[in-house]
């Protein structure tokens, strides 16, 4: 379980009056994280069970659709500004984070055939029901984002670094859509950095705010909603 710092610990890029307020705020409600921290353990046993067939026909899937690794790895950010490497299924040719931008748009010519049907369904997230059993992401907390991105951070949004980065959100939900919102882009990285990311960030924001188990229960069946939509 990751061990909740004491302030004198937080990386000095995190300390500011904005994480302060949110800090104080999660301080007391730390038996909630720990029971986070359980329901994540036993959620991602429970669905990677039945998942597993489901695992194996993606994979054969991918690796006859195209040239490249089944899953794709990329180093992201977490809790307390920590680097791991997130695991998804592959759904773009090879090496496509090193031919373009590091978000995806709408059309993107870097997906590949069999890619597109699986982000369709967000299938290509089931692999990381492994990080959330190592304890680099929970099921519901802010996206993890590449630390190109969190370098543009605004002080206010250092505050969702106090959470383990996760799977699913409201800002996930409400952005659901965000590849055809960045389509257009002449620019994706500025737009996605100075538009689409605070208004993101406002709701994961508002999640620290309003942090509870029964929220997170209640963000996950959204999300399943939203999905099957």
């Amino acid at each position: 379980m990751n061990r909740w710092k004491s302030w004198g610990e937080l990386p000095e890029f995190m300390k500011n009056e904005y994480t302060l307020r949110y800090y104080r705020r999660l301080s007391r409600k730390r038996g909630s994280m720990a029971l986070k921290r359980i329901f994540d353990v036993i959620m991602s046993l429970i669905l990677l069970v039945p998942l597993s067939p489901v695992i194996l026909v993606l994979a054969i899937w991918i690796k006859a659709d195209s040239k490249g690794p089944v899953f794709f790895r990329q180093e992201r950010i977490t809790q307390y500004g920590r680097k791991f490497k997130i695991y998804k299924f592959r759904t773009m040719v090879d090496d496509a984070d090193k031919k373009g931008s590091l978000v995806t748009t709408e059309g993107d010519a870097r997906i590949t055939r069999v890619g597109g049907a699986i982000r369709k369904y967000r299938l290509d997230e089931i692999p990381q029901l492994f990080n959330v059993l190592a304890g680099d992401m929970t099921f519901v907390g802010t996206r993890p984002e590449v630390e190109k991105y969190v370098m543009a951070y605004t002080p206010s949004m250092m505050a969702t670094l106090l959470m383990p980065a996760g799977i699913t959100s409201d800002a996930s939900i409400k952005y659901k859509d965000e590849e055809k919102l960045l389509k257009a882009a002449d620019d994706v990285d500025h737009v996605y950095i100075k538009k689409v990311l605070p208004k993101k960030m406002r709701y994961n924001l508002s999640y620290l705010k309003h942090f509870s188990i029964i929220r997170d229960i209640r963000i996950c069946i959204e999300t399943v909603l939203a999905v099957l939509k």
